[in-house]
């Protein structure tokens, strides 16, 4: 039986004329939490955040994703304003420093406008363009590559949520109305990145059931992006570890889901992690190989 997916290629297009290719090997987005109370810890400081995003180019990073609010199971909102305050003087530091696409790990739709106004890319929303509707008009309207993430409700309650019929299946339907969502707001679908929303109104063992699926998401037609980084579903696996002592979980996380035709992968230890893909791209490569492809 094969066990590694065929991964499609595509060419993703950001703001400001920039292009991503996809699929020839897997591109790492690095996290960089400019907030106070992130699960795998934060930097508030914008010197320090913006220090942080250029060591993660250095080492392998081919986005950097550059959030301010926590959205953690539990995390309480931000307002706009606090939110531009956190993110704002990291992307003004970064732009014409990094040579990477920056991305701006927000959902709403003033956050998105000035950080891609300030030199940002993408926009990564993980409501899948649902909790702020004006958000699709300033991707459609700024030509901002976007990463349309699954959930269900709100940090606070989202656990609530995770009632699935099948879950693939419902997640799959629902990435669908995300993508219907912006293709109404004149949102190209070359702009699109499909992301299934790890530990976001799922319980471990539906997350874990959405990595060994993957295969299934590539029927929607985008580039997908998986996050498992740290994430607490590891725990069910690893036991209680704390989230820095989750890196060896997040590697097989991010091996299989590479395996299985992961375009990106978010996660916090780049250096290791663009390492991890490497070594999963190599295996890949092998397939291609004996396949003939």
């Amino acid at each position: 039986m094969d066990t590694i997916a065929v991964r499609p290629v595509f060419t993703l297009s950001l703001a400001h004329g920039r292009f991503l290719a996809l699929g020839d090997r897997t591109l790492v987005m690095g996290i960089v939490n400019a907030t106070p109370d992130s699960f795998a810890g934060g930097v508030t400081d914008p010197e320090e955040a913006a220090a942080l995003a250029l060591r993660m180019e250095e080492a392998g990073a081919d986005i950097v994703d550059i959030g301010g609010e926590s959205t953690r199971p539990g995390a309480d909102a931000v307002s706009e304003a606090d939110e531009l305050a956190r993110v704002m003087p990291v992307i003004e530091r970064l732009a014409g420093r990094v040579r990477v696409p920056i991305s701006i790990d927000t959902y709403k739709a003033g956050v998105a406008s000035a950080a891609v106004g300030a030199g940002a890319c993408i926009v990564n929303d993980i409501s899948g363009l649902e909790y702020d509707h004006r958000l699709a008009e300033v991707v459609a309207k700024t030509g901002a590559g976007v990463v349309l993430m699954h959930t269900r409700g709100r940090s606070r309650q989202m656990y609530r949520e995770a009632a699935y019929l099948d879950i693939v299946a419902d997640v799959a339907a629902e990435l669908g109305q995300a993508m219907d969502r912006a293709a109404a707001a004149g949102v190209s679908a070359d702009a699109i990145v499909l992301d299934p929303g790890l530990g976001f109104a799922k319980r471990a063992d539906q997350s874990f059931a959405l990595i060994a699926a993957l295969p299934r998401f590539h029927e929607l037609g985008r580039p997908l992006l998986v996050g498992p980084s740290r994430k607490s579903f590891l725990t069910t696996a690893l036991g209680q570890v704390a989230p820095a002592d989750r890196d060896w979980g997040t590697a097989a996380a991010v091996t299989s889901a590479i395996l299985s035709g992961a375009h990106i992968v978010r996660v916090h230890d780049v250096r290791s992690m663009a390492q991890v893909a490497k070594v999963a791209d190599a295996i890949r490569a092998r397939r291609s190989i004996q396949k003939g492809t």
